[in-house]
């Protein structure tokens, strides 16, 4: 199945095809075009639409295209995904819904991931992927913890 977004990656548009070829779709194939082609480009290929303004996989009040994903293809059992979605939330938007500390963290990995002179949205991805298989395993071991919301803790004011 053909997938497709806006060009020039970041979080949730990194996020959501790591959640896709993981856990809904093993066979995925990533489109990304400019913002104003998205839609016609979607109807041509008979490709869904992800994290673009008004399609169902994404951003829908506070939350990010990525929680859209766990609920549509009920992935939301899995605990250590749905900690994975607050801190893509966190990172992708203002984080005023969860306050996922991890957040800032993503998205300064995100945009470092920018800057490293990869060609193209697709090496992006590639390179990237590796930072969301460490979270997931981050959040497995938090939920195997008993710490579904994380473990982390900031510095202490001084």
């Amino acid at each position: 199945m053909q997938w497709i977004t806006r060009e020039h990656v970041k979080v949730d548009r990194v996020a959501c095809p790591w959640l896709i070829k993981k856990f809904v779709d093993p066979q995925a194939e990533f489109i990304f075009v400019p913002a104003d082609k998205v839609m016609g480009e979607a109807e041509r290929l008979g490709a869904t639409p992800y994290d673009v303004k008004g399609v169902e996989l994404g951003h829908h009040g506070k939350a990010c295209s990525f929680e859209a994903i766990l609920s549509k293809y009920r992935l939301t059992d899995d605990p250590a995904l749905v900690l994975l979605g607050k801190i893509v939330n966190g990172a992708d938007t203002d984080n005023t819904l969860w306050h996922q500390p991890e957040g800032p963290g993503l998205e300064a990995i995100a945009e470092g991931f920018r800057h490293l002179g990869y060609p193209d949205d697709h090496a992006i991805n590639t390179a990237e992927w590796i930072v969301y298989d460490a979270l997931y395993a981050y959040c497995q071991a938090m939920v195997r913890q008993g710490k579904p919301d994380g473990d982390y803790m900031p510095a202490p004011k001084p």
